[in-house]
């Protein structure tokens, strides 16, 4: 066995690496032309972190997406990876179709929106017969795509997210990207609750508690409460 293979014995030890806070922060993509990537991404909105250089050979950019957790970085000598080799990047919205038109309105090329129609699609080249024009039906969380490409190449993919599958947000910690996501989610609540009401025949004065379990179950994906 060699020494980058685990065995069943070593679980204890990744039982408490799971335990340690580790967090994706940053991505590093090539780019041939620092100040014309440093526009391009300037003009998605995205917040601008750092532009640090040594001389002429060194130079780190950094940007954030609006309400993400992780940052891109690209300059000068960060990677050897070759300019526009970054694909598949996601990106992950609440409403595909409003960050499509906003890309739009800004000057950014991106494909229409689609929906898969084997899997793996999402990574197939536009006009591929297997993606489905249109989002996927109900606009099902997961399943709308659209992509777009800075001007080296380096591909993003935009998915939809509009309730998370279960196990993938820690039901301890709710956190949303934008104010528009937490007034969405205020309001599935607020129709939720209603028809709770309507259910036990009286007005909740408890709603606060209510809404709160609500929204936190609807965000980790488990079961809502009736």
């Amino acid at each position: 066995m060699s020494g980058s293979q685990v065995s069943s014995g070593d679980a204890g030890g990744a039982a408490a690496v799971a335990r340690v806070g580790t967090t994706l922060e940053v991505i590093v993509i090539p780019v041939s032309d620092v100040d014309r990537a440093k526009e391009f991404y300037g003009r998605l909105g995205w917040r601008l972190d750092a532009d640090v250089a040594a001389g002429g050979d060194f130079r780190l950019t950094q940007f954030t997406p609006p309400g993400s957790g992780c940052s891109v970085q690209f300059g000068t000598n960060l990677t050897s990876a070759p300019p526009g080799s970054a694909r598949g990047s996601y990106l992950i919205v609440a409403d595909i179709d409003a960050t499509r038109d906003g890309l739009l309105a800004v000057g950014v090329e991106v494909s229409e929106v689609y929906h898969e129609g084997i899997l793996g699609a999402r990574f197939h080249p536009a006009g591929a017969n297997d993606r489905v024009s249109g989002p996927a039906p109900d606009h099902k969380s997961y399943g709308s795509f659209a992509s777009f490409s800075d001007p080296d190449g380096n591909g993003w993919l935009l998915q939809e997210v509009t309730a998370r599958l279960p196990g993938r947000v820690d039901p301890s910690a709710t956190a949303f990207a934008s104010v528009s996501d937490l007034t969405e989610a205020l309001r599935r609540a607020e129709a939720a609750h209603g028809e709770h009401e309507r259910r036990i025949g009286a007005a909740d004065p408890n709603w606060p508690d209510w809404y709160a379990e609500y929204i936190v179950r609807d965000q980790a994906g488990g079961e809502l409460p009736s």
